[in-house]
């Protein structure tokens, strides 16, 4: 039988993974802005650089980020229509944070 997780084990998962973002917002001002979701299944925060910039750039924004957070190792996978999708992970205040970009790899000119 599978376990029933309770809505105040989901809540205190959320604000657990809130608090984790706010401390990575404060201790990192000059990283570019991009889009975090708190999972609601666990202690998960997601971070999403947004691919719509050029390649470089998103490569770029989302290795600044890995940096800064100390997250593991990229993975980079190949997708359809030119597009990698780049994640790397790690746990950091009893949060799982991860982070994601697509890239859309455009041809030299």
């Amino acid at each position: 039988m599978t376990p029933v997780i309770a809505q105040a084990d989901r809540a205190s998962w959320q604000r657990q993974a809130a608090a984790e973002l706010a401390r990575i917002l404060e201790g990192h001002p000059e990283l570019p802005c991009i889009a975090w979701t708190a999972g609601s299944a666990s202690s998960v925060l997601i971070g999403r650089v947004s691919g719509l910039g050029p390649a470089l750039q998103v490569r770029q924004a989302f290795a600044a980020w890995r940096q800064a957070l100390g997250l593991g190792e990229c993975r980079e996978q190949p997708g359809g229509g030119g597009t990698s999708r780049l994640h790397a992970a790690d746990r950091s205040g009893g949060v799982t944070v991860r982070l994601t970009a697509t890239v859309f790899e455009q041809e030299e000119a």
